[in-house]
């Protein structure tokens, strides 16, 4: 038996209202105990906690009580205006058992009865009354309580509560009876009482000041930690291309490398992700350095860009000479040693390179409105399983070697790429 301390307990009975302490179970020369706050005479039932308190601060002399040896009562009695007050866990109700088993089984009944069933049982040991404790021994479903109110949720769970209602409803009178039989109450100075009452009441202020400020503590941890994280993520979230005016106009430059010649154009996209490129009739408008596709789009007004709210923002900026061209990491897409990878295997690819590379084929030909990347892939298969595949969409199955057919399809959409580019 676990060592569960001294509790306060508040029990409701058949002829009142008694304030009591309860030690559930200790371990003292080697053997198990239990005791309530009494003597030979029976269970000390105080009509507050206060006379109880008063009572307890009269009578802290060794063997006094039952609870005088108790290896925690020295303990107890430090600050006991803190401690007599019994908590939600300690009142317990004898007399509303009946009812609460009429109910059905939820946490609360469950809860509050087998609560009423330990006190109960701890009372028969302590005051060595038979009647109970035979009670207990007979009926073995009152000791499933104790697992909660799980235990009734299963098939046979509502017959067995019911089975323990039944059970209660025939003995219960009788048990209380015995129970109250227990109970004597000590005289206790009226003044002391009110001297006890005032101390808890200060206890009892003093624990909500604490819990109170324990609480805002608490909160402004909780902030501190939102606000720390806030700043830390918006430190990760900065990107300084968000503060450059092609972010702000929602048009990008791109740079683009294949066989080793890098060329820079300009895409956005519009309504639901359609892309639209610097150029027209499907040709793409290239340039081999940012600065001179800046100097371009000053005088340039034939081509698709030119249509977007914001490009007369960039022209503008241009013209100042205050534009610069910047490209964003994800803008920036490059070919090279794609088919040697390829050509060598599925491990020797990086997933992330084919991806965005096969993204720029894809708008270029769904800007181009033509089906440039359907007709190579149609006419390779291989290939078109091949990135499948790599890519994680649905496949045929895992390419094998020779990727011969694979090398020569996606050298074949590389062609038709830079055949869209004015410069290259």
């Amino acid at each position: 038996m676990t060592d569960r301390g001294i509790v306060p307990l508040e029990i409701e009975s058949t002829t009142g209202t008694y304030y009591t302490l309860w030690a559930p179970g200790w371990t003292a020369r080697g053997e198990q105990w239990q005791a309530f706050l009494g003597d030979d005479t029976g269970i000390f039932g105080f009509s507050s906690p206060a006379a109880l308190l008063a009572w307890i601060r009269s009578h802290s002399s060794a063997g006094d009580h039952d609870l005088s040896d108790h290896p925690r009562w020295r303990s107890f009695t430090d600050n006991p205006a803190a401690k007599v007050t019994p908590r939600a866990s300690g009142k317990i109700s004898l007399i509303e058992v009946p009812d609460r088993l009429a109910g059905r089984p939820s946490f609360d009944n469950v809860k509050a009865v087998s609560s009423a069933f330990d006190v109960l049982r701890s009372i028969g040991e302590v005051c060595g009354i038979d009647r109970i404790t035979t009670w207990f021994r007979s009926y073995s479903i009152l000791g499933n309580t104790a697992r909660g109110a799980d235990h009734y949720a299963g098939e046979n769970g509502l017959g067995e509560w019911s089975n323990v209602g039944w059970t209660v409803l025939s003995n219960w009178k009788e048990l209380l009876d015995l129970v109250d039989e227990q109970f004597v109450t000590p005289e206790v100075d009226d003044t002391a009482v009110s001297t006890a009452q005032e101390d808890i009441d200060a206890a009892e202020k003093a624990r909500k000041d604490a819990d109170a400020a324990a609480a805002t503590a608490a909160e402004e941890d909780r902030r501190q930690v939102e606000e720390e994280s806030a700043s830390a993520k918006k430190t990760v979230d900065e990107d300084p291309y968000d503060s450059t005016p092609w972010s702000e106009a929602g048009i990008d430059p791109v740079r683009i490398t294949v066989d080793g010649t890098t060329v820079y154009t300009l895409r956005c996209y519009v309504g639901d992700r359609e892309p639209v490129f610097l150029g027209k009739d499907g040709m793409i408008n290239t340039f081999p350095s940012g600065r001179s596709l800046v100097r371009w789009i000053i005088d340039a007004r034939d081509h698709d860009l030119a249509a977007m709210e914001t490009w007369g923002d960039l022209v503008s900026l241009a013209n100042a000479g205050e534009l610069e061209t910047t490209v964003h990491p994800t803008n920036d897409y490059g070919f090279t040693g794609l088919r040697e990878d390829i050509a060598e295997g599925t491990r020797a690819v990086d997933t992330d390179q084919l991806g965005r590379a096969y993204e720029l084929l894809a708008d270029a030909a769904d800007w181009a409105g033509d089906d440039a990347v359907n007709k190579v892939l149609l006419a390779y298969p291989r290939l078109q399983d091949y990135i499948a595949y790599m890519l994680g969409s649905p496949s045929s199955g895992t390419p094998t070697a020779p990727f011969d057919e694979e090398v020569e399809g996606w050298s074949e959409l590389e062609k038709k790429l830079t055949e869209r580019f004015t410069k290259f």
